[in-house]
This record gives structure tokens, C-alpha cells and sequence, in this order.
């Protein structure tokens, strides 16, 4: 068992006073480690991008490459990641229940442009200027003129969704 661990330690290094193939065997182990924590946190965090889903993406960076670089003890930060990931899911799966919940975590979709019409308010308050909702309806809507437009909202993810008028 000791020299199993002299082993571990000879390889991973301790501190921050890592040797260049010590940061690099670091690497390759945060990789496969933190690619089946993403896989266990579900599709979610890499394919919606909620505010919620982007946060965890960067809060799981930002602590797995302190493991790498030996900032922090390497099983207690792969802990953190692992804690991060676990937090990541139960969160998700307490927004699918709750719909209050998931409100909170994930935001609501705004509607700004309701049967051809701005609504000024809406987009005050969703900080999208004309410009914003211009481009979308040149890239979305083929750039039709707003008179067309039976909705545009601005989605959760903070994308621009437009629903031209039925001819």
C-alpha cells in the first residue's frame, strides 16, 4: 500500500513545485476525470447554456485547474469538482420539479414583440436595444419587417426567437 502511494506522489507531485511531466501526468488525469464529471452532470451543462448552466461550467474550470498546476491538494480539489458536479445535477433535477424553482435558477422568457408590435417595457427591461432586435430579424427572420412579426422573445439562454406572421 505505502509504495502504491510513493508511487502516486513520485508522479503527481507535491505543491506547487511541480516538475513539467508532474503538471503534465496532472493534466491528463483532471482531463478523463473532469470528462466523466461532465458526462455524469448531464447534456445540460454544455448543450442549454442557462446562466446556471455556464456558471458551473466555469466554477468546475476554475477549480480542476487549481489541481492541475498544484494550488490545491489534488484529491480535495478533484472532491470540489466532484461536489460541483453533484450540486450541478440536483439542482437540475429540483428545477424540473419545482417550476418556481427552476424560475429562480434558470430565468423566464421575455416577450418583446407581441403581433407586430415593440414592447418598449419588455425590452427596458431585458436591456435588448432595437439594434439587437433588428439583427435577429435580418439572421432569423430573413428580415422581415416588424409589422410581420407575430413574436420575438427573448429565450432564457439570452437568444433571440422570432415567429413571423402565418400569410
Amino acid at each position: 500500500m505505502t509504495t502504491a502511494m510513493q508511487f502516486i506522489d513520485w508522479l503527481f507531485g507535491e505543491g506547487s513545485e511541480l516538475a513539467a511531466w508532474q503538471m503534465a501526468a496532472r493534466a491528463l488525469v483532471v482531463f478523463f476525470l473532469a470528462l466523466a464529471m461532465i458526462r455524469a452532470s448531464g447534456r445540460r451543462s454544455f448543450g442549454q447554456q442557462s446562466p446556471f448552466d455556464t456558471c458551473i461550467t466555469v466554477l468546475l474550470g476554475a477549480v480542476l485547474s487549481r489541481a492541475v498546476v498544484g494550488a490545491s491538494p489534488f484529491w480535495s480539489t478533484m472532491a470540489a469538482g466532484a461536489a460541483l458536479v453533484v450540486t450541478h445535477r440536483l439542482v437540475a433535477l429540483a428545477s424540473m420539479r419545482w417550476q418556481g424553482f427552476e424560475d429562480l435558477i434558470n430565468g423566464h422568457k421575455i416577450t418583446l414583440v407581441r403581433d407586430g408590435r415593440m414592447d418598449e417595457n419588455a425590452m427596458r427591461h431585458a436591456l435588448v436595444s432595437r439594434k439587437d432586435l433588428d439583427e435577429a430579424l435580418r439572421q432569423q427572420a430573413g428580415g422581415v419587417p416588424l409589422h410581420e412579426v407575430e413574436r420575438a422573445v427573448l429565450e432564457r439562454d439570452g437568444k433571440l426567437s422570432i415567429v413571423k406572421r402565418r400569410s
